[in-house]
């Protein structure tokens, strides 16, 4: 009887509280709309379905990215700014992370973390976010949209800025604060976590929350074996049956769907804000798989730019899908909330959610946020209650909160050994239960089928995305292509056979900001003296993967499409493939991966290159199949290795490497490759710190104060320095010590400034370092540390051996420690006798010649760029073409 009391009052609160009655009759000012995403490829699908509304009804004000899920925001923003330029929606406020304008961050306030990881930076451990895979198949195809998002979007005058960003935050309460609004939330729900702990007056702004997480009494449909298979068959069961859908990681937690397991303390949060909530879970997507059908339906429908697009991005995620069964493994998640939301608005929030796509129920649930048994003694896996006399948030000390939270996807108190038994964690599980914890939530149930029967698309919701995509109002106004009236791709190609070529080199990058200055230092230098034959991309350091699409657009400008890129390692060696136990101590937000991504705002200035990455691919390198254009797929390390040493070693050379980031590609080679020894002449690190016991200089490793004299190079890939240092390469080290000789932002901008505007290179080179230089003396707390890539360019200089440098260096035994100790990992000690491996390590250089050559070599018109910018792009594209097409 109490519960039915309780549950009429909720749902008189659900109508009352919306400001609806069945007596209205005057017009509805529209409904104002914050989304808040996490921006994965079904969430763009979700954002052009709401922008395809008629904003009388419904008019979305703002765009929060959520960023500890499936994308990384320097990306991802980039991804929103362009949607939204498409479709003219300049006007949509855009918010990322919780940096304030002064560069600090407010305590428990980021967004970057899950709020259990979050503390006063935005350096943090991936503890939920490690289910989520980093490469291919993971977020560099999350942030590249499979490598469509640059080729199809057109880019606007929008772009991510240094400090300058809104953050989530503060665009949360700019909106909120400014009347009534309805959220979709469609990732994890730190933003609004956050927002409302730290905004609890405004909390009566919000009219209602409709978010697509978790799942109740869900049954997965997915990995399941043959319903005709015999007792005796060898098939077994992977996610058959579970609640959640963490494909990754349903051997320590089968109940928890991503978007809640992303940040299960802030789901709890929201869920007993007392607002009203309306949640899409997995019991109602599993029931709206894109069959072959409504697949097909696609293709025909293709009447807007963004039908085209989402068509595009669809047919990419079906060729790339890891196994045969797209057909019934691929849902309409979020996008399927935008369409109950709007439905549910539309009909005016009738008691029981009537709308025209889901059956909907009301159901007490609650998330879980820590495991059973609750109050136990500190076991190091719960940051709110662990060496706390007074838990965080005062919260109780044998409540909900304090028991076993999941540390990692492999957390052994997860994972029950022996047969095939599921794991134990809960953590994210939208549990349904009947206790004094529970909230009266309503969700949706089952997808409805579509009411026109003879329609190839089963599902009435089908019929409503597609037609709305394909209207003609409120449509994109172009994509890349057709926003320029001579639009053409262009691929630059030099011609050196009349030259006679120098070292041939490869060059190992971890995508920071002093790699790319590097890179273009690498393409000054005389052909005669460095001739560059290829870049090997390392995803584990200081950019994401995505950032790839960068350095195709450095080599497009420079005019040196011939040259190839292949993508390498995403994780340190020895260390499961969804760590982060090393990259962690890079920070996510300001001074960290979100400039390395942009190159610190900078990025949107540099031409498209034609080539970029892509997820094509092909069955000859072992994929599952074909798609639909395997030859643009991207290559591998591996493969650019072998196809540019076997062409050397041909013409019987040898190879040259330098390095500017962690050694796990080069230590890969070594360990794969038993004759690297015959192919490589030589190798020059970028990395380590030599430890002087006189004057004990510290290194680099800023966010791990117990590791004093690591450096970032080494750090990254300890295991992999070790196996370097050990080989019997011929390795010449360009430690710290000599790095920061040169690492001077304004003597280095003093010899540029009159080479400023000489090349396209020379200014790009300018407002890189100057951004970087006025950033760290304003903001010194969050960019205190950004001097030291410009000292990376030094081991390019070494190599180059300019005599205007008057470098030298000595012979010395070194070793590096590598034993899983993060206090140590990666330092470089001087061995004594018998110890170590001999390795020439730069020691001076006359750092007056060193900037003179740089800047001088910047602004010789020499292997200059052959188109300057994206402004001059535009205009290319704009007059007709007069050359042909192949430079």
């Amino acid at each position: 009887m109490i519960d039915m009391v309780v549950k009429m009052l909720i749902l008189m609160g659900f109508v009352i509280g919306m400001g609806f009655s069945a007596t209205t009759t005057h017009k509805e000012r529209p409904k104002r709309v914050l989304l808040d995403t996490d921006v994965d490829i079904d969430d763009i699908f979700a954002l052009l379905y709401l922008l395809k509304q008629n904003r009388s009804e419904i008019d979305l004000k703002a765009i929060t990215i959520n960023a500890n899920l499936f994308t990384d925001p320097g990306h991802s923003i980039n991804q929103i700014y362009d949607v939204l330029y498409m479709m003219d929606r300049d006007d949509i406020v855009v918010g990322v992370g919780g940096i304030s304008p002064n560069g600090d961050i407010e305590p428990n306030v980021g967004g970057y973390l899950p709020i259990i990881e979050q503390e006063t930076s935005t350096i943090g451990y991936c503890r939920y976010r490690q289910a989520i895979p980093i490469g291919q198949g993971g977020r560099l195809d999350t942030d590249t949209n499979y490598g469509l998002r640059k080729s199809f979007l057109p880019q606007g005058e929008r772009r991510y800025v240094p400090l300058k960003q809104p953050t989530a935050q503060q665009v949360m309460k700019d909106t909120i604060s400014s009347g009534p609004i309805i959220l979709f939330i469609i990732g994890a729900q730190t933003n609004l976590a956050l927002f409302l702990m730290s905004n609890p007056d405004l909390k009566k702004n919000i009219e209602h929350i409709f978010i697509m997480g978790g799942g109740v009494r869900s049954k997965n449909p997915t990995g399941c074996c043959p319903k005709h298979a015999n007792t005796s068959s060898s098939c077994i069961p992977n996610q058959c049956g579970d609640r959640g859908n963490l494909f990754t990681a349903y051997t320590s937690n089968p109940y928890a769907e991503f978007n809640m397991f992303g940040d299960p303390f802030a789901a709890y949060q929201v869920l007993h804000s007392g607002i009203p909530i309306t949640l899409v879970p997995l019991d109602a997507t599993n029931t709206i798989p894109i069959n072959k059908k409504v697949f097909l339906e696609f293709e025909k429908r293709q009447s807007t730019y963004e039908a085209k697009y989402c068509y595009l991005s669809l047919k990419i995620i079906h060729d790339t899908w890891f196994d045969d069964q797209f057909y019934k493994s691929y849902f309409m998640w979020d996008s399927f909330l935008s369409g109950i939301a709007v439905s549910i608005i539309q009909n005016g929030f009738k008691p029981n959610g009537e709308n025209e796509f889901a059956e909907m129920e009301y159901i007490n649930i609650t998330v879980v946020t820590s495991n059973i048994p609750y109050g136990i003694k500190p076991d190091g896996s719960n940051p709110f209650f662990d060496n706390r006399v007074i838990p965080k948030f005062d919260l109780k000390k044998n409540g909900v909160h304090s028991g076993h939270c999941q540390t990692s996807i492999e957390d052994p108190f997860c994972i029950v050994h022996g047969g095939n038994e599921k794991g134990i964690c809960q953590d994210g599980y939208t549990r349904e239960e009947n206790s004094s914890d529970a909230v009266l939530v309503l969700v949706a149930q089952k997808a409805k089928v579509n009411q026109n029967s003879s329609s190839p698309l089963n599902r009435q919701f089908f019929e409503s995305f597609l037609s709305k995509l394909n209207e003609p109002s409120q449509s994109g106004r172009f994509n890349l292509a057709s926003q320029f009236p001579y639009y053409r791709e262009i691929l630059y190609k030099p011609d050196f056979s009349k030259q006679k070529l120098g070292k041939p080199v490869i060059f190992d990058i971890d995508m920071s900001a002093g790699d790319f200055l590097t890179l273009i230092y690498l393409l000054k230098v005389p052909v005669e003296i460095i001739n560059l034959k290829g870049i090997l991309i390392s995803g584990n350091g200081w950019a994401n993967a995505g950032t790839i699409e960068v350095v195709y657009d450095i080599l497009h400008m420079m005019g040196r499409d011939d040259i190839p890129i292949g993508l390498g390692a995403m994780t340190p060696l020895g260390v499961p493939s969804s760590s982060c136990n090393y990259v962690r101590a890079i920070p996510h937000g300001s001074g960290g991966l979100i400039d390395s991504d942009t190159l610190f705002g900078l990025a949107r200035d540099l031409p498209k290159s034609p080539r970029r990455y892509s997820a094509e691919n092909s069955a000859l390198y072992g994929f599952i199949r074909n798609t639909s254009h395997p030859r643009f797929r991207q290559k591998l390390s591996n493969e650019i290795w072998e196809s540019i040493s076997s062409e050397i070693y041909t013409k019987g050379r040898k190879m040259t490497l330098l390095t500017n980031g962690p050694l796990t590609n080069l230590a890969n080679i070594i360990k794969k490759y038993k004759k690297a020894k015959m192919l490589i002449q030589e190798v020059y690190v970028v990395g380590g710190h030599i430890f002087n016991n006189n004057t004990k200089e510290e290194g680099n490793i800023f966010s791990i104060p117990s590791n004093q004299y690591s450096e970032f190079n080494f750090y990254l890939d300890p295991m992999a320095a070790k196996i370097v240092l050990e080989s019997k390469l011929s390795v010449t080290m360009i430690p710290l010590n000599a790095r920061r000789k040169v690492s001077s932002f304004p003597h280095m901008l003093e010899k540029l400034q009159p080479w400023r505007y000489e090349t396209p290179e020379s200014k790009f080179t300018y407002n890189l370092i100057s951004t970087m230089y006025v950033l760290q003396q304003n903001n010194g707390r969050k960019y205190h540390h950004v001097d030291m890539f410009l000292g990376e360019i030094l081991g390019a200089a070494f190599l180059a051996n300019d005599p205007s440098l008057k470098a030298s260096a000595e012979t010395k035994s070194v070793y590096v420690l590598a034993d899983g100790n993060m206090s140590t990992d990666g330092q470089t000690l001087i061995g004594k006798q018998g110890e170590g491996k001999p390795v020439k390590i730069l020691q001076n250089i006359d750092s007056g010649g060193y900037y003179k050559h740089f800047t001088g070599l910047l602004g010789s018109k020499k292997q200059s760029a052959v188109i300057g910018s994206f402004e001059e792009q535009k205009v290319q594209w704009s007059t007709p073409p007069y050359e042909i097409e192949i430079i």
